[in-house]
């Protein structure tokens, strides 16, 4: 264990400081949103949407942190038993509550800015990706969800997630996926992952996580235009004030908004809302997103929760898109990893990734979600293959011909 010590009493003494800043800064925030643009029915960025710093008693420790959980990249049998003690990943979830509730429900960010689909413990595979795209802080993510469950590092993923985001606040967003919640990752594998790497003491620990998670905005802007979030739309999201007036922390339960942003698909089948083949929230059209974008002024929705072959897909006119990020999903499906690029002009561009299929995976490629069939194919701008070990970057008219938003 390193001898740098989780400095005392520093998350309690922000999220003092963090209150009334956010009191005072929202209703700033709304009256700026209804009375200058009403057009775009409050999609106006936040006041909150400007450059924070890491308090510097904190970053040698957090720097520390970072460099620790990257050593398990040279010997994935290591495990964060291994290079941290429980009482430490207690500091850093004590550390990162204020951060995040200081956001807002609608976490706001400039562009350029790349997001990021569903990780799900892959952490091996979340640094291959990392080195492709490049790095927080010399770039800037947004990250919709779905860090834990599935994979055999969820713990070490959200943790170094959590340590860029105490340390690099204002460059990386993380927003919550429907495995950020108890009734799911109770089941799909993070509070087994707890159990089995903190013994007994990871039942508390589990409950500590889920503390954090209820925190989480449920969806972000990027640069005024883009929406992100982790499911999809909800018959309730009326504008965007919607999403900024829930009240964190909060914990989805069977049907309403939360529920849609973190569980909702798109459908190819038809035009308006539909009864989900999940059993939980809906599925939505291409005019349900034409008319979301009409009303609210955003010109572009981002989301991901569920896996498809290119690790990204086009759906609504161009004005859809679903991006996934954990390569060879549960080596039952042989798909790529990519991230959405929004640039300085809100162009957008892909890249993607991937890598070889386990020994013995009998894995398939994975389905359709809802592309109309006659769209041409858009090519990544950057494309990493592990599989023959070549970096191509098939075209630069790529992010030209895949730019819904506007310039």
């Amino acid at each position: 264990l390193s001898d740098q010590q989780p400095p005392a009493g520093e998350a309690k003494s922000e999220e003092k400081v963090a209150e009334p800043e956010e009191k005072k800064e929202e209703p700033k925030a709304e009256e700026k949103s209804k009375n200058e643009n009403p057009k775009s029915d409050g999609a106006e960025p936040s006041e909150k949407v400007k450059e924070k710093e890491c308090p510097e008693n904190l970053r040698p420790w957090i720097d520390d942190c970072i460099r620790r959980l990257e050593t398990i990249l040279q010997n994935p049998n290591i495990f964060v038993t291994h290079i941290m003690h429980m009482n430490e990943v207690i500091s850093i979830l004590q550390a990162i509550t204020p951060i995040i509730m200081d956001e807002g429900s609608l976490a706001e960010c400039d562009a350029p800015c790349k997001v990021v689909g569903d990780i799900h413990g892959q952490f091996i595979h979340m640094h291959m990706l990392f080195d492709l795209i490049g790095r927080v802080p010399q770039e800037r993510m947004m990250l919709p969800g779905d860090y834990v469950d599935r994979g055999p590092h969820s713990v070490e993923v959200v943790l170094y997630l959590y340590c860029l985001k105490i340390r690099h606040p204002s460059r990386i967003f993380l927003l919550r996926g429907n495995h950020e919640t108890p009734a799911v990752n109770k089941i799909y594998g993070f509070y087994a992952e707890l159990i089995n790497k903190f013994g007994y003491p990871g039942i508390g620990l589990w409950y500590d996580f889920q503390s954090v998670f209820n925190r989480i905005p449920l969806a972000g802007l990027i640069g005024k235009k883009v929406l992100c979030m982790h499911g999809g739309l909800s018959p309730e999201l009326a504008n965007l004030d919607t999403i900024r007036s829930i009240v964190r922390p909060c914990e989805p339960l069977d049907k309403g908004l939360l529920i849609d942003l973190l569980w909702s698909d798109p459908t190819n089948k038809g035009e308006g809302w539909f009864h989900s083949i999940r059993g939980i929230s809906y599925m939505f059209g291409k005019a349900i997103v034409a008319q979301f974008c009409e009303r609210t002024g955003v010109d572009l929705i981002i989301r991901a929760h569920q896996v498809v072959q290119d690790g990204y897909e086009f759906m609504g006119g161009r004005k859809l898109i679903t991006v996934f990020s954990a390569p060879n999903y549960c080596n039952q499906f042989s798909n790529a990893a990519a991230v959405v690029c929004i640039d300085a002009e809100l162009k957008v561009s892909f890249q993607q990734m991937s890598v070889p299929l386990a020994a013995g995976s009998r894995a398939k490629p994975a389905p359709v979600i809802a592309a109309d069939p006659n769209e041409p194919k858009v090519e990544p701008a950057l494309k990493k293959d592990y599989n023959n070990n070549t970096l191509t970057t098939p075209g630069a008219a790529a992010p030209a011909a895949a730019a819904p938003a506007a310039a």
